[in-house]
């Protein structure tokens, strides 16, 4: 006798649904804009435990600062660039419904004639605010959106931000600093380079300098030298005849207890070439240590390579190939000066330290390693 059938059996189960995911609060998203020499990046974020998720971004070249070394002006053509790019950052601005944001502008901005007027323009074209900040500031974020990748036995650091237009380097004592401390001490320089009251140990900044070298002016400066090997050992030794008036640059440092953190596309660029990546992956760059050697193998490799190999290798590509030999030869600039075992690699800059600053002053980041 067969079975009885159960009441019910081959009906189709009812169908469970999943909640669609929730969309971000608006009044918890913050802005970061960064507009460089090269560069237009953009970070909208929300606040998560003692840091950040990131919502939405943004990155683009426009190579505001094209011709800027040779005429001292923003040309049309960049400016032109730079607005189209700004119009769909304000669009994700609007989209995620952001009222909380920094958007801010550097090196090319600072030194261009007509950076007043340019600012006007991006107003009355996209409605947005750029506010061009002076290089302490500059420097300063860089430093705290590197706090996370200070190591608790580092006694001496040396921040490196290789920018389009500039290269801002901070030196910073943090050898009075507990251990445990150190990279929370790193995270309270948003307040200033010169210490304020505090009762926590305060990291020290022994000196910073921002040289109005970066990839693109460097690489411009040296246009007409032909051969590649000479125009880059004259870009290095250029480079370094500006960190004269750099305080540590006259003193011969220990490599035990000295990091070097290095924030930019160069140092990143040459991480993926010696991880030997196909395909950039932040996840294993960002964070990675190199020593001197490691990076020196990897210089000399892009210039056994030559403009042609460099523009086929996929880590570099043909919009990168100049910029990342005069980006390695401020980085053999400064290995030459002080030679580490540690030097991190930073995937963060200007965008992160803003975001951080801005959740700090609002106090919406938990208490956590910072």
């Amino acid at each position: 006798m067969a079975p009885k059938r159960p009441k019910g059996a081959g009906a189709f189960p009812k169908a469970v649904e999943s909640p669609a995911p929730a969309r971000p609060d608006p009044d918890a998203l913050y802005a970061a804009l960064d507009l460089g020499t090269n560069s237009c990046r953009m970070l909208i974020a929300q606040p998560k435990g003692s840091g950040f998720h990131v919502v939405d971004s943004f990155s683009k070249s426009v190579q505001l600062g094209a011709g800027l070394e040779r005429t001292g002006r923003l040309s049309r053509a960049s400016m032109a660039r730079t607005v189209q790019a700004l119009r769909i950052c304000q669009q994700k601005l609007k989209r995620n419904k952001v009222r909380r944001m920094r958007l801010v502008a550097t090196e090319a901005c600072r030194r261009a004639k007509n950076s007043r007027e340019f600012i006007r323009q991006v107003k009355r074209e996209t409605g947005l605010n750029l506010e061009i900040i002076q290089p302490e500031e500059e420097a300063r974020l860089a430093v705290i959106s590197c706090a996370p990748l200070v190591s608790t036995k580092t006694d001496q650091l040396l921040v490196v931000d290789i920018g389009g237009g500039s290269t801002e380097l901070v030196w910073i004592d943090i050898s009075s600093v507990p251990r445990r401390d150190r990279p929370a001490a790193i995270m309270r320089l948003h307040h200033g380079f010169h210490p304020v009251e505090s009762p926590f140990p305060a990291a020290k900044v022994v000196d910073w300098i921002s040289v109005p070298l970066g990839v693109a002016t460097l690489r411009d400066q040296f246009n007409d030298v032909e051969d590649d090997s000479a125009r880059f050992a004259l870009m290095s030794w250029f480079f370094e005849e500006n960190l004269a008036d750099f305080a540590p640059y006259k003193d011969e440092q220990a490599r035990l207890g000295f990091q070097i953190v290095g924030t930019s596309g160069t140092v990143t660029t040459v991480a993926a070439s010696h991880l030997g990546l196909k395909r950039y992956d932040r996840t294993k760059v960002d964070g990675l240590r190199m020593t001197s050697d490691q990076i020196d193998k990897v210089i000399r490799g892009y210039l056994e390579l030559g403009p042609q190999g460099r523009r086929r290798d996929p880590r570099i590509g043909d919009d990168r190939q100049a910029l990342i030999m005069s980006g390695s030869a401020i980085l053999q600039a400064l290995l030459r000066c002080w030679p580490t075992d540690r030097l991190s690699v930073a995937d963060r800059g200007l965008r992160e330290g803003l975001l951080y600053a801005q959740m700090s002053a609002d106090g919406v980041l938990e208490d956590g390693p910072f």
